[in-house]
């Protein structure tokens, strides 16, 4: 068997090598591990770990690129579907082309995961969504996330990285039996003080396996994970973009966010809100000036 190693990719043979996961930490030859694609946090013995081949690797890699490009092409047809719905009402009265200018809401991100936060900003920024990313261990987001609301001021906040259930700990509706979900529920608590409302900062809080309830009952719009599954690292981005990018006279359809992401209504569920996207007339600049 190969030596087990920090910073490998492995899956676990007790679970049927069903998700990959980094090598992040070894001790006592139990070996911490954390999901490549996915937000979940674990602990195994080494023994029952499998390294995974380059040609697997890349076989993976290839099904997961392929599903990541389905998922942003359907975002990208609910976005041009949103503008093509509201855009004749903005610009009604005037004769020129495109005269309004969009402003998306503003999100600020609080990742667990440096890797993930990368993926992430990389997609909001594709999507055309504005972010500010921090990387905040989960410990210290409760401490953190109100000096970082007052400075960025944003519209939309996440706050995710890893989490996991775990039953021999204790029950699910005892907070006990989740790695991180207390603080991502303290963190959320800790936003609220800042801005208390739920229309003026749109709350997505948790990670895989989540304690869905107590996260929402502190005030966040949406949460994971009502099912106890694992979500997808992007899934955070989906959602909050939906949101973003929706004209903010207009609801959000919860079923809408959902169908844009890879955990779908399981991995995650919330509230109704309003979009966060405001339209302007006329435009500025350089181009409206010619």
């Amino acid at each position: 068997m190969p030596e087990i190693r920090v910073g490998q990719t492995v899956a676990r043979r007790s679970y049927g090598c069903d998700v990959i996961f980094r090598v992040c930490h070894i001790e006592n030859d139990v070996a911490e591990l954390r999901g490549e694609d996915v937000r979940l946090v674990a602990d195994a013995p080494i023994d029952d770990l499998e390294v995974l081949q380059e040609e697997e690797k890349r076989e993976r890699r290839n099904k997961e690129k392929a599903q990541q490009e389905s998922h942003y092409q359907l975002f990208r047809q609910h976005k041009r579907l949103t503008r093509e719905k509201s855009e004749h009402e903005v610009s009604k009265g005037y004769t020129k082309e495109q005269t309004y200018f969009e402003s998306p809401g503003k999100v600020l991100h609080l990742d667990g995961d440096a890797g993930y936060l990368k993926k992430c900003t990389e997609l909001y920024d594709r999507l055309g969504v504005p972010v500010y990313g921090v990387h905040v261990p989960e410990k210290e987001m409760p401490g953190q996330v109100g000096s970082l609301i007052e400075m960025v001021r944003p519209q939309l906040l996440v706050i995710t990285g890893h989490d996991a259930y775990s039953e021999a700990k204790g029950k699910w509706n005892e907070m006990k039996a989740y790695r991180h979900s207390k603080y991502f529920t303290e963190a959320v608590r800790e936003a609220r003080k800042i801005i208390p409302y739920m229309d003026n900062l749109v709350i997505f809080a948790g990670a895989c396996q989540s304690h869905y309830p107590s996260i929402l009952q502190a005030g966040a719009n949406f949460a994971s994970s009502p099912k106890r599954v694992n979500i997808h690292a992007l899934d955070p981005v989906y959602l909050v973009s939906k949101i973003s990018l929706t004209p903010f006279m207009e609801r959000v359809g919860l079923w809408d966010i959902f169908k844009t992401t890879f955990s779908g209504e399981e991995g995650l569920g919330g509230l109704e809100t309003i979009g966060c996207m405001r339209r302007g007339v006329p435009r500025y600049g350089a181009d409206v000036a010619k």
